[in-house]
């Protein structure tokens, strides 16, 4: 399971990369957001993957790290969603501003001559 998580989030990067350094703007938010899911999942796993982990507190079980999961980087990666939401919406909206002031959607606001 780590292995698997390991390489999505390592695939999320690269793709994430890659598409941030392509020459039109659609793709770079594009890039910006495989990036957000990659460090999501990247603090998503930092809490300890565990199957089968009480969320909250059972009567009769020890209070302990090893009987509970943390709630602590399930709430950094919701925190991380929205703002991520929000994010991906204002750059949506300055691209078209772009797109129509420049009338291309090219990031330094230049086509290539062929």
């Amino acid at each position: 399971m780590q292995a698997v998580l390991a390489i999505a989030i390592g695939v999320l990067t690269a793709s994430g990369v890659y598409l941030l350094l392509r020459p039109r703007s659609f793709q770079v938010i594009m890039g910006l957001t495989l990036l957000s899911y990659a460090v999501n999942l990247f603090i998503f796993s930092m809490g300890r993957l565990k199957v089968d982990s009480e969320p909250i507190l059972i009567p009769g079980l020890a209070s302990t790290m090893a009987n509970t999961a943390d709630p602590m980087p399930q709430a950094l990666v919701l925190t991380a969603i929205v703002i991520g939401f929000a994010m991906t919406a204002l750059f949506l909206v300055v691209l078209l501003a772009s797109r129509g002031l420049h009338g291309t959607d090219h990031v330094d606001g230049e086509e290539d001559e062929p």
